[in-house]
């Protein structure tokens, strides 16, 4: 007989399942919610994942979660400048809804409002048995925002969703119900000034014929864990693109499950890591193609300096059913420093038959004649490094079509270049 020994908790796991002890009481949510943070603090208590469980192999996060800050009641969280001007903001100041914005075409309540009355439960279950950051969420989460944007919505400015932590824990909630032939954009701001932890999870779905663009932030202070999740459904000829940009955190993993459920679905993914300091930062994205003729493009750009660690595992599952699928995937790094690291894990599994799918990666360097040239004209090494990794990063930026959304992003990687370049 086999018997399996636990292993002694750590104190990060000691610190969260104290918490859920110390804040149950104080968590919105009836019976059934309850019951459902509990069954998501048992996953915790079996430990937080290691490098055993495939999906975790590169971050391991029960080694990496080396501390868990107690919550701040006294933490004071304002609002941030949106990105783009004009945009219709709805915050969440450390865990805590602000007042709703007015925006025509869209109804917006509170996640607190939804687990009291219970009718939040059913979103609260775990995607999978892996699945860590579900869990750790569902056990904590106390608020968040819920749009629901009605047919044939045309939003001539973007919505933006603020989290914005001031330290302590943040576990924050975005759902967001899409209708038939709608057209928006949506920001997702993760950002902060506090040591803090940090969940956060959205759940999209994508209605029938809507054209989605969907931009995530992730600019935490180098003090802060992210732990982040996007879950989308994508229905009959609705297109999804999401855009996500990590230019902080000390320790950061964002997963992304997309289903494509409706024929004629595409799924567009772009994405840029800015990586810098003692850094470690992990997007996983599992993406099942499960009905005929849909579409996907991955294309993912990384910049690694100092001693950062990066990772980018990028799965693509074809269903049986799923013939006529077009499925691209793509990473590639840019490696600033001998000391950085970056991991990439691409992987498609396929049992359709008549199908058209590839991936692949690649890790450089700067190419030094490309330096020189620009070095024999006058420019300093600095700002000739500077356009080198803005051309290679731009270069996926710009497809969002978008002028003032490409120029604020840009404006982004501009900052983060003259500090960490």
């Amino acid at each position: 007989m086999n018997v399996q020994i636990q292993p002694p908790r750590t104190p990060a796991e000691a610190a969260l399942i104290d918490a859920f002890g110390e804040r149950l009481s104080l968590l919105p949510g009836n019976g059934e919610v309850t019951l459902k943070r509990d069954a998501a603090i048992e996953a915790i208590k079996f430990g937080l994942p290691t490098r055993r469980i495939e999906s975790w192999h590169y971050t391991d996060l029960r080694r990496l979660l080396t501390a868990v800050p107690a919550f701040d009641a006294a933490a004071a969280a304002t609002p941030v400048a949106p990105l783009i001007e004009g945009s219709s903001v709805l915050a969440l100041l450390n865990g805590t809804a602000g007042k709703a914005a007015g925006i025509e075409g869209v109804t917006v309540s509170s996640v607190s409002e939804k687990l009291g009355d219970g009718t939040y439960a059913p979103a609260l279950g775990p995607q999978d048995a892996d699945d860590a950051i579900g869990a750790l969420n569902s056990a904590f989460v106390a608020d968040g925002w819920l749009l629901n944007i009605a047919d044939g919505t045309v939003l001539e400015k973007p919505i933006e969703l603020q989290n914005v932590q001031a330290g302590g824990q943040v576990h924050a909630r975005f759902a967001v119900k899409v209708g038939a032939g709608v057209t928006a954009t949506i920001v997702e701001r993760q950002t902060g000034t506090g040591s803090a932890l940090v969940s956060s999870v959205d759940n999209v779905v994508v209605g029938e014929g809507s054209n989605i663009t969907w931009v995530i932030v992730q600019e935490q202070p180098d003090t802060a864990t992210h732990l982040g999740q996007f879950n989308a459904w994508i229905g009959k000829d609705a297109k999804l693109t999401l855009f996500i940009m990590n230019t902080g955190g000390k320790l950061v993993r964002q997963e992304i499950r997309v289903v494509t459920k409706g024929q004629g679905s595409d799924f567009q993914l772009r994405g840029v890591n800015l990586l810098a300091g003692d850094t470690h930062t992990d997007v996983t994205m599992v993406l099942d193609h499960a009905v005929p003729h849909t579409g996907s493009r991955e294309i993912v750009r990384n910049v690694v300096t100092d001693k950062a660690n990066g990772v980018f595992q990028g799965r693509i599952n074809v269903h049986q059913i799923a013939q006529k699928t077009d499925a691209r995937m793509a990473c590639n790094t840019l490696l600033l420093s001998d000391e950085g690291e970056f991991s990439t894990k691409p992987e498609l599994e396929i049992f359709a038959d008549d199908v058209q799918c590839g991936h692949g990666a690649t890790v450089t360097e700067i190419d030094r004649n490309h330096l020189f040239y620009l070095m024999a004209r006058g420019i300093d090494e600095k700002t000739a490094r500077g356009l080198l990794v803005r051309a290679f990063v731009a270069e996926v930026i710009e497809e969002l079509e978008d002028e003032p959304l490409v120029d604020a992003l840009e404006a982004l990687l501009v900052d983060w270049f003259q500090t960490h370049g």
